[in-house]
């Protein structure tokens, strides 16, 4: 049975039980509470609450689709034997129309008589087996799905009592939720695997875990497409069923297994994404994109690709889809277009980020990210090719270094900072893009470097009067009273290029406003500092490091991201003041 034929089967079935088939919705979807569609039910969430009527919308309390969806939680899985990011979920919804009963009896007739399948075992939800203090503690056990299971003739020891694994939702913040019965099959491994999650929509879950009563009890469930191929068409894996095989045909024989697998799945995401209107960034659902897509690209990369691999792949997915989703025909040039400027633009610092990879002799969380900003390797490869480095970094700690980043540079555009303030309130930077504040933050760590280097050239008289940094240039007023000469500006541009070259690390503590002074920590006298402030500094340790000054941040990891150093231009701007306007060159 081919794709094309379980949908049709699986849509028709439930036409004739009285749904109404309703198209996929984008993966980007409308409830801002979540990134992507994870679920075929989010696009029913409002008729479960409420919030619309199903009667007006459809003419009908039940429906059925089949949604297009990306789970990020499986990104890790991804190259085994079932595990994707994008997937396609069979489902179908009432809205008060059935519930129990009737949602068992149309899962087991589906599977049971249209597809010749036989159940091995399913389960049910049982709160004896959550944790006292989970906060679906109190839900009943769902003893009516018992029954109905017994009355169908399985046995109980084919009824199998399960905890939080089956009770399901919210999804987002809150919304409707409940317990479910699972179906499960064996493959052609003689292994169970979940085939269809059945879900009793009878709770509304707030944003603090408390469950109330809905109005109305709803069905929604959910059934992977490519596990019931795999079960189908009786293959090993998902990957060789006909909705991956043409495409790890198309990559070289001698690839591992499993990295074909991981670059069929992330760009035929790739292409679905870009296709709904997502383009690779570093926030939000384009940094998913970017992710999936680069940890493709590496791979292209190490092992020397054919130039028109990836183009093939991208033409394969939409040859396979395109009789079902058509935007994918119309969005072709735009998604070809997409993937080869991200290819493009990473292609400049990917050699250079593999070897920084390889030289450390250890990878945490701090330095996987500096490898994923400064050259854009994403987590997946930083942890794959670390290998025994990369031991014990997790995607946890390294999505804090990643959110901490982004706070700073929210902040960064709501005020100014201390010290060498990050102008990030300017009517520029309103809308700054992520490069801009790259570049800016290289800026800013670049004039801490000046300040030092003007005091070794011109002597400790050299004070910050004031400064101003956008992404075009640094802007640095100091105290001094005569012009400087050609050659001076030329050592102190040589004396910063030096410490840039020079790689070292830019690191910060937190001390006592008076300790700071007395370990020679340079302040902007204009400023009001708190009894606690912050000191960065260059250099290993901060009893011999080369600068040291009062600063709220942020800044560059190594001086080495800075790039090339140039002055442009110094003039007086007042009695005892001059200025230094410099940029920094990739």
């Amino acid at each position: 049975m081919t794709h094309f034929l379980i949908r049709e089967k699986f849509l028709n079935f439930f036409k004739k039980n009285n749904h109404v088939i309703v198209p996929s919705s984008s993966l980007i979807p409308s409830d801002k509470s979540v990134l992507l569609t994870t679920a075929g039910m989010q696009q029913f969430k409002p008729y479960y609450i409420g919030e619309l009527d199903p009667i007006s919308d459809f003419n009908s309390k039940n429906t059925t689709s089949i949604q297009k969806c990306f789970r990020t939680s499986d990104i890790d899985e991804v190259g085994d034997e079932s595990h994707l990011t994008f997937f396609e979920m069979l489902g179908n919804f009432s809205f008060g129309g059935y519930f129990k009963k009737e949602a068992i009896l149309l899962a087991y007739e589906f599977l049971n008589k249209e597809l010749n399948l036989e159940i091995d075992y399913v389960t049910i939800f049982d709160p004896s087996k959550v944790a006292s203090d989970d906060w679906r503690k109190n839900v009943p056990e769902d003893k009516e799905s018992f029954e109905i299971w017994r009355n169908l003739g399985f046995e109980e020891s084919r009824i199998k009592k399960e905890g939080i694994d089956n009770f399901w939702g919210p999804t987002g913040n809150e919304g409707p939720c409940g317990p479910t019965t699972e179906i499960y099959i064996k493959n052609k491994n003689n292994q169970s695997i979940e085939i269809w999650n059945i879900v009793f929509n009878e709770y509304f879950c707030d944003k603090n875990k408390i469950l109330t009563p809905l109005k109305t009890n709803g069905v929604d469930t959910g059934m992977g497409l490519e596990r019931l191929l795999m079960i189908c068409q009786n293959k090993f894996n998902i990957f060789e069923t006909d909705l991956f095989d043409s495409l790890l045909k198309i990559l070289p024989t001698n690839l591992d297994q499993k990295i074909k697998r991981i670059i069929s799945d992330h760009i035929k995401a790739s292409v679905f994404l870009i296709a709904d209107g997502v383009l690779p960034s570093n926030k939000e659902a384009g940094y998913i994109l970017r992710r999936i897509l680069r940890r493709a690209i590496v791979y292209e990369y190490i092992y020397k690709f054919e130039k028109n691999i990836l183009n093939n792949l991208i033409y394969e997915v939409i040859k396979i889809y395109k009789e079902i989703y058509s935007e994918l025909i119309t969005k072709e040039q735009a998604i070809l277009e997409e993937i080869l400027k991200e290819k493009e633009k990473f292609y400049k610092t990917l050699d250079r980020g593999l070897k920084e990879l390889k030289k450390r002799p250890e990878i945490n969380s701090k330095i996987a990210f500096y490898l994923y900003e400064t050259f854009g390797l994403p987590y997946e490869i930083i942890k794959e090719l670390g290998g025994q480095k990369a031991l014990n970094l997790n995607y946890d700690d390294f999505k804090k270094e990643f959110e901490n980043h982004q706070e700073i540079s929210r902040r960064g555009q709501e005020k100014k900072f201390g010290g060498h303030g990050l102008i990030l309130d300017t009517k520029e930077l309103k809308a700054s893009s992520e490069e801009e504040i790259k570049k800016v933050i290289r800026l800013h760590t670049a004039t801490h470097l000046l300040q030092q280097a003007l005091r070794e050239v011109l002597g400790n008289e050299v004070r910050q009067a004031g400064s101003d940094i956008n992404p075009e240039r640094t802007r640095f007023d100091f105290t001094f009273n005569r012009k400087l000469t050609q050659e001076e500006i030329k050592k102190v541009e040589n004396i910063v290029n030096q410490k840039i070259n020079e790689d070292l690390p830019v690191n910060f503590v937190e001390m006592k406003k008076e300790d700071a002074e007395k370990i020679g920590a340079l302040s902007f006298f204009k400023e009001k500092y708190p009894p606690i402030v912050k000191v960065y500094f260059v250099g290993s340790k901060i009893e011999n490091a080369w600068s040291k000054e009062f600063c709220g941040g942020p800044h560059v990891l190594k001086t080495g991201e800075i790039g090339k150093f140039v002055i442009q231009k110094e003039e007086g701007i007042g009695s005892g003041i001059r200025r230094i306007r410099a940029i920094v060159l990739p």
